[in-house]
């Protein structure tokens, strides 16, 4: 295949499923345009309003109106910033999965300290958390973050459901996140391909801890409990650069090397496993959402993209960090870089399970399934 990339933004042919119309722009951009004017409308029609008068109203059946998960990035500290702002009383939730950066652990201090915010941090068991990560790498997917995604969204239903909390407010959000290539990802709701994943490559026989949200718990999270998961900032006006200056002069906030950088396993992942193996820079996709979002010019994204990737210390000290967490030599990780790739529907999938689930939910009127957000 020819080399081809969009005329928009900066995506291109290192994604199976791109298409391109007779102008040269692919279809990330053309679907990003329609999802736009949706947005606009919510914009425009006070949706964000509409959504804080809400959850301020659930604050008399719990001492906190809503969940924020908070990772110490510039989406959820700005979407800490914004609930505060707006009057709502947040319990701030981290994740702790082992990989946190130093900068990210200052961020979310300086910020709930500052905003007067109670903070909860969920401890996953390390050793069943690191299971679970080798054995996606033993796997041969793409999708290495679902461990860390899926586990993050189960701990905050648990935690909304242990505080009697109803709403869940994530970073997650479509003006820095709206673009993502279908192959460079996989569902992260699907605990039947996770829990597969682990069957076969995982060591732990059983895992007691990880924190797993299947069918059963969504319907238990959506409709007894009647949680929601609610992405704020998309009703928003969000600035990328401006909202990074103000938590910078206001909290001494720090701005992380990479998009998703507060963690270093995600770095890592980002930076050295998805281009060395697989093909893929992830920059290519959060570039060109900023393009799509106004925030920044195709020409400034491709100077970027000339940029290298990793720096060459951070990489040698991030590669000697993580393989010292995992317990694994330089050898064994030069190896799962070899082995061949395989797809996440090589594995057991919910596809069939989650079919049967929204026939039963659309019988009986359920409350519709609520996407568990995509940590990009």
């Amino acid at each position: 295949m020819n080399y081809t990339c969009c005329t928009h933004c900066v995506l291109d042919v290192s994604d199976s499923f791109i298409t391109f119309d007779d102008k040269g722009v692919c279809n990330y951009c053309n679907e990003y345009r329609k999802k736009e004017k949706e947005f606009i409308r919510e914009k425009e029609s006070k949706v964000y309003d509409s959504f804080i008068s809400r959850i301020k109203k659930s604050r008399k059946q719990s001492e906190y109106d809503c969940i924020i998960g908070i990772s110490g990035g510039l989406d959820s500290s700005w979407l800490l910033y914004l609930a505060k702002q707006s009057g709502l009383n947040p319990l701030a939730v981290h994740y702790d999965c082992g990989w946190n950066t130093e900068n990210a652990v200052n961020n979310i201090e300086k910020l709930v300290n500052q905003l007067k915010v109670d903070l909860y941090t969920y401890v996953v068991n390390w050793e069943e958390f690191r299971d679970v990560q080798l054995a996606y790498l033993k796997a041969g997917v793409v999708d290495l973050e679902i461990p860390t995604d899926h586990s993050f969204m189960a701990s905050l239903y648990k935690t909304a459901a242990k505080f009697k909390v109803k709403y869940i407010l994530t970073g997650h959000n479509f003006v820095t996140e709206g673009i993502m290539p279908r192959s460079w990802v996989y569902n992260k709701g699907d605990a039947v391909n996770l829990m597969d994943i682990h069957r076969r490559f995982g060591k732990i026989k059983r895992l007691e801890s990880f924190p797993v949200i299947n069918l059963i718990n969504k319907f238990y999270y959506y409709n007894v409990k009647r949680i929601e998961n609610v992405h704020l900032l998309n009703y928003a006006d969000y600035v990328k650069s401006t909202a990074s200056k103000i938590l910078a002069e206001q909290f001494d906030w720090k701005q992380h090397p990479v998009k998703h950088g507060e963690s270093i396993w995600t770095r890592f992942y980002q930076c050295y496993i998805l281009p060395a193996r697989f093909g893929i820079d992830k920059r290519r996709a959060h570039l060109s959402t900023l393009i799509c979002s106004g925030q920044i010019t195709r020409e400034e994204a491709l100077n970027e993209l000339l940029m290298p990737v990793y720096d060459p210390h951070l990489f040698h000290s991030d590669k000697e960090f993580v393989q010292k967490k995992f317990g694994i030599t330089d050898h064994e990780m030069d190896q799962y870089m070899l082995l061949s790739n395989a797809k996440h529907e090589d594995y057991k999938t919910d596809l069939i399970i989650k079919q049967a689930y929204n026939a039963i939910r659309n019988t009986f009127s359920l409350t519709k399934d609520l996407k568990i957000s995509h940590r990009y």
